[in-house]
């Protein structure tokens, strides 16, 4: 019997694939658990109408992600800090304060996407990388000045 899975299963396959299986493992354990679908012509149409849709939503994410990414490298940020002897901060700059000065120029970045190794503690010219996308990064100027 064929059948359209409905979530991903470890033996079978994905989410969506659709895979040959005896009768009985269908009818006793698929799909009354709701794990498949009886493939038919209206399921397998439908399937492939959800598939497009994701197709279409995930492209359109990308640009997206790849239009942030060009104006986050257009991007040079200013963060202000006391300095104290040999030009090392008072405290430092955390990926949220970087965050919060992107939220001020209209850019909003969750501070976890914002890579930095380490709070930056001495004052400097910074390039800092940004988790985008998931295979889209962007780098960004930081400069670390005197009040």
């Amino acid at each position: 019997m064929r059948v359209i899975l409905s979530q991903d299963n470890k033996e079978l396959g994905k989410k969506g694939q659709a895979v040959e299986v005896s009768e009985g493992y269908a009818r006793n354990y698929l799909l009354p658990r709701g794990l498949a679908v009886i493939a038919t012509e209206g399921a397998t149409k439908a399937l492939a109408q959800e598939k497009q849709a994701q197709d279409r939503k995930k492209a359109r994410e990308l640009t997206e992600a790849q239009k942030l990414a060009a104006r986050l490298e257009a991007t040079e940020l200013r963060i202000t800090a006391r300095v104290g002897d040999g030009g090392r901060l008072f405290g430092s700059v955390t990926s949220a304060d970087i965050a919060a000065c992107l939220a001020a120029r209209g850019i909003a970045i969750d501070k976890r996407r914002i890579e930095l190794k380490e709070p930056i503690k001495v004052m400097g010219r910074y390039s800092i990388e940004v988790k985008v996308y998931q295979e889209i990064s962007a780098r960004l100027t930081l400069d670390v000045v005197t009040e």
